[in-house]
């Protein structure tokens, strides 16, 4: 019967069956299977520590005259007589809670219900940070013996053959897991817990597992220059974030009601803290019951809440696994095409400002919360637009074979706006501005409905004076300084020196972060002298200190400087285009 199963898990997906004929070995068996057992055995232990004795407390929370005794101490202690308050010490520690009044009924429900907690954060702990570990350390292993360019080569698809990676790779972790369950589960059913809440849970683990895997998957193929230490640092920063994301779910001052709840929403600890509000001793119930997405409350039933999570996990999911269908066959692909940006950026504009726009106890005005948000989006935005320029500009020879090729294509009548805004090997250029303008897009739309620019009052955001015509100059201003920054990148890696990707970060980071350091270290702050940050990567700050002609004229610099760089890449495209004998006749 067995053969006969590992032949149908062959014929089903061969690359899964590779990979469990390479782990499930005896010896690697009998291990996991030992410190499951071993676990489950230290955990019980550990909270049967606390068995009450025949030394229980009068006051401790088991003992049924619990309250007539803490009653009683409260009263002694509110007269503040010290030999009174002796003398009752005195008695607790000579007499104890009697067997029969203990009641061990709730002590092993509560017992249960913390081995059940127990066991669902070292479930969400070990296979996120190591099913990513193990993931991450095969394919590096792969690419290293050079098995991952044979496996490339293999008529299998990549659907089939990254499925046999997910449940190949981490088979010994899934086992150690899958001996924990029925324990867990035994737990969960003796303390009383709603069935809903566990299958809740179990469906929010599988789809956490996908996501990181997925991305773990993503992260090995795209940085193969980082040799042995990829599975270190990949694995190291899911431990990071899900530790940092633990610590503020278990925190209740840390509220929900912002932007910066999509990023918790990718750890699934705010979920499991609403299915099971004891796991952080958040009483008063977890703060995703208060969440709402474009005002429509999120948090209202289990439903909606572990719903919302398994899509923004499902379609994240499916975002990353186009991603590495790209670099799996093609490693010097690259990871989105122009179009799949577009529809990410859209995608991280409705979460973002979805998670925006909420009721507030003490504030509910439209300006209000978005002024509130405004640096987190501005913030999730820079670095969207700085990875699409990263990811989305082509190189020289891509460029190269584009300029020269592209009337030879199937279709080859589309115009250049056409190719500018579709094909990969163009400059990317214009797909930058078509994202900037996606991103652009909603802020617009928060002008003009909200009433900050009523003119029957002052125009405030937060106290601060804005003026509508220098606000949108400013965004103006911004826009124009992106494309500056995308035309330099599309430049330096038009030239022909060796490591342009590496001289392309170096000279937009140069340009992004020393001149605000420079200007602050020396003096120069944006309230004393506006004019000189307008030209900086933040000319935000200085809005309020400068007028609106001022902002207009730092406007037609940017444009000036960014149409002179952009006949520049013209020029340079131009030539990259000409036929070797043509520039050879040329002189070039």
């Amino acid at each position: 019967m067995m053969p006969n199963f590992i032949d149908k898990i062959g014929d089903w997906n061969p690359q899964l069956l590779r990979e469990l004929k390479g782990r499930l070995k005896f010896f690697n068996v009998a291990i996991a299977v030992a410190t499951s057992l071993l676990l489950q055995l230290v955990v019980f232990l550990y909270q049967l520590r606390e068995f009450p004795d025949d030394k229980y407390s009068l006051t401790g929370t088991y003992c049924r005259l619990r309250q007539v005794y803490e009653r009683q101490q409260n009263e002694v202690y509110q007269l503040s007589d010290q030999s009174r308050i002796a003398n009752l010490n005195d008695f607790f520690s000579n007499n104890f809670c009697p067997a029969n009044q203990i009641d061990l009924q709730l002590w092993w429900q509560d017992h249960w219900r913390y081995t059940f907690l127990t066991f669902s954060v070292i479930f969400i702990f070990t296979l996120l940070v190591a099913g990513t570990y193990l993931l991450i350390n095969d394919l590096a292993k792969e690419e290293t013996r050079g098995t991952l360019n044979f496996i490339r080569l293999s008529p299998q698809s990549e659907t089939s053959i990254l499925t046999g990676k997910l449940l190949g790779v981490p088979s010994l972790i899934y086992l150690v897991i899958s001996l924990a369950v029925p324990f867990h589960l035994w737990a969960a059913f003796s303390a009383q817990i709603a069935f809903s809440s566990i299958l809740s849970y179990y469906a929010i683990l599988a789809a956490s597992c996908i996501f990181f895997y997925n991305a773990a998957l993503l992260f090995a193929l795209v940085s193969r220059g980082l040799s042995g230490f990829q599975p270190w640092l990949g694995s190291g920063a899911v431990l990071f974030f899900l530790f940092t994301t633990m610590v503020m779910s278990s925190s209740s001052g840390n509220n929900l009601n912002n932007s910066t709840t999509w990023l918790r929403l990718f750890a699934p600890w705010d979920v499991t803290t609403y299915l099971f509000p004891q796991l952080f001793n958040l009483y008063n119930g977890s703060l995703m019951g208060n969440v709402q997405f474009f005002y429509l409350p999120l948090g209202a039933n289990i439903v909606s809440v572990v719903g919302f999570h398994l899509l923004n996990w499902g379609l994240c999911s499916y975002g990353i696994l186009q991603a590495i269908k790209r670099c799996f066959r093609n490693p010097q692909a690259s990871i989105i095409s122009k179009g799949q940006s577009y529809l990410i950026v859209a995608f991280c504009q409705v979460m973002m400002w979805g998670f925006t726009f909420q009721f507030l106890r003490n504030n509910s005005r439209l300006d209000g919360q978005v002024g509130e948000n405004l640096i987190f989006i501005a913030l999730y935005n820079l670095v969207l637009l700085f990875g699409l320029i990263a990811v989305l500009s082509p190189h020289r020879q891509d460029i190269q074979d584009w300029a020269r090729y592209r009337h030879q294509e199937v279709g080859g009548r589309k115009s250049v706006w056409q190719d500018l805004i579709w094909a990969e090997k163009s400059p990317a250029l214009v797909a930058i501005a078509i994202n900037l303008t996606i991103v652009t897009v909603p802020f617009l739309v928060w002008l003009s409905l909200t009433s900050i620019f009523d003119p029957g009052r002052s125009p405030n955001l937060e106290g601060d004076n804005f003026d509508r015509l220098k606000v949108l100059l400013t965004v103006a201003l911004s826009i124009s300084l992106m494309l500056i920054y995308a035309t330099i990148t599309q430049l330096i890696l038009l030239l022909k020196t060796p490591k342009r990707s590496f001289w392309a970060v170096g000279t937009i980071s140069a340009v992004t972060f020393l001149p605000p350091m420079i200007l602050e270290f020396i003096g120069i702050s944006s309230w004393k002298y506006p004019t000189i940050w307008l030209f900086s990567t933040f000319p935000w700050a200085a809005i309020e200190h400068t007028s609106a002609t001022t902002i207009f004229m730092a406007l037609l610099a940017q444009l000036s400087v960014l149409t002179l760089l952009n006949f520049q890449l013209t020029r340079q495209v131009r030539l990259a285009g000409e036929s070797a004998t043509k520039a050879l006749l040329a002189g070039r």
